[in-house]
């Protein structure tokens, strides 16, 4: 038995209740990274299959891939919105939540009653982020929008593929993970405030401008030059070399943004002469000729295996790295040793893992990852226990079909 002194850390988000109603990928993100953090997560989901991507194949013991991935460490209730009684609920815990996330279409929940306006009236210290595809405003606000929609319209897409082809989209679904990176610190910057106002507030998080957001130096070198930036495989338009070259088993990344860098590359591959040559010796000239430099460096990197390459390029102390594959990356011996892939129990799976938190805390012992819920796995025990709920109650709304007619929940101590 663990005394106090010994349990784990629950984060600095403990005590905070957020009302989860995403489903897809950019709000259920969002939520799990608050749950990392520490924070209740309420995951409500309608009957029948529940979040759309519990569908999404391939699956392991019923259980999606996709699912799994974005729902750690989350509370599954499911609710029947489209039931009078089904509203009433939600509208009774929202006045024991902090947030509320919802990533439907603008004015979906509106429509319920389960807007901001109707929510914050019964509620004012509510902060209620709202992600949508192109924001509450706009010419653009009721369009359909997903991830490779938001790279096509924002120029993500455009620079991304290989020299002189056709753009193609980006490996990460990151046209919707901006959702669930700005989602969170709009949250956090709005329960900072309320500290201080006492009041919540509306958040309009939009995938479009998340992404936008994220063409870092892009937009400048446009607004600077007029000329539209293009796709360079996994080369830089204004750095050489800096990229991916092949060698005789693979690849490897090698980055050499500085003069120092390349005057060390040279040297290191075998190649002093080419240091200081007229035609290299600035990175304005390697720019320029690079049509040269590239091929040139690609057939001397083709002569070594990437582990011979990555231990000379380390002695010489370049920036580089082997190109892993996915499942060579979660085995890798740094994300071991920082806990980003870590194991957790799940009810229908066993032993699973999964990726771990990105976001750590020294000195600081968070305790283990909860698993995804099973769909309504928490919802006869959150009623209970957040809103009093009797088994008289509960007996009564399951009747009326707005909640599943026996708890699927584990027990919870």
């Amino acid at each position: 038995m663990t005394n106090d002194a010994e349990k784990a850390w629950e984060g600095p988000l403990a005590g905070v209740r957020v009302l989860d109603f995403t489903r897809i990928l950019a709000g259920p993100f969002a939520t799990q990274i608050l749950g990392d953090l520490g924070a209740e997560i309420l995951k409500l989901e309608p009957p029948g299959v529940g979040d759309e991507t519990r569908t999404y194949a391939p699956h392991h013991n019923g259980e999606s891939h996709y699912f799994v991935s974005i729902n750690r460490s989350k509370k599954s209730i499911v609710i029947d919105l489209k039931t009078p009684e089904g509203v009433e609920i939600v509208r009774e815990l929202v006045r024991d939540v902090d947030v509320v996330v919802e990533n439907f279409r603008p004015g979906v929940l509106d429509r319920l009653g389960l807007g901001y306006e109707e929510l914050s009236a019964i509620n004012p210290r509510l902060i209620y982020c709202a992600i949508s595809g192109f924001g509450m405003t706009g010419p653009l606000r009721d369009k359909p929008s997903f991830d490779i929609v938001t790279q096509a319209l924002t120029g993500a897409m455009s620079v991304n593929g290989r020299v002189g082809e056709s753009p193609v989209k980006l490996g990460l679904p990151l046209g919707d993970m901006v959702g669930g990176v700005f989602g969170p610190i709009a949250i956090l910057s709005a329960l900072h405030e309320r500290e201080t106002t006492g009041r919540g507030r509306l958040i309009d998080i939009s995938l479009y401008d998340g992404l936008m957001g994220m063409l870092g130096y892009l937009p400048q070198l446009y607004f600077f030059t007029g000329e539209e930036p293009v796709p360079r495989g996994s080369g830089h338009p204004h750095v050489v070399p800096y990229g991916a070259f092949d060698a005789s088993d693979g690849s490897i990344l090698i980055a050499c943004l500085t003069q120092s860098f390349w005057m060390k590359f040279a040297n290191a591959i075998g190649r002093p002469d080419i240091a200081e040559a007229a035609d290299y010796a600035t990175m304005a000239d390697r720019v320029r000729n690079r049509e040269v430099l590239e091929p040139l460096i690609g057939t001397i990197i083709a002569t070594r295996t990437v582990a011979e390459w990555t231990a000379i390029l380390e002695a010489a102390d370049v920036p580089n790295a082997p190109v892993l594959s996915v499942g060579a990356a979660l085995a890798h011996d740094h994300a071991r040793a920082r806990a980003m892939v870590e194991t957790v129990d799940h009810r229908a799976c066993g032993p699973l893992p999964v990726v771990g938190r990105p976001v750590k805390f020294p000195g600081m012992r968070q305790g283990p990852l909860e698993p995804p819920p099973m769909l309504g796995e928490h919802t006869h025990h959150v009623l209970r226990e957040v809103l009093g709920y009797s088994d008289e109650h509960l007996a009564t709304l399951a009747r009326a079909g707005a909640i599943p007619a026996s708890a699927s929940d584990i027990p919870q101590e």
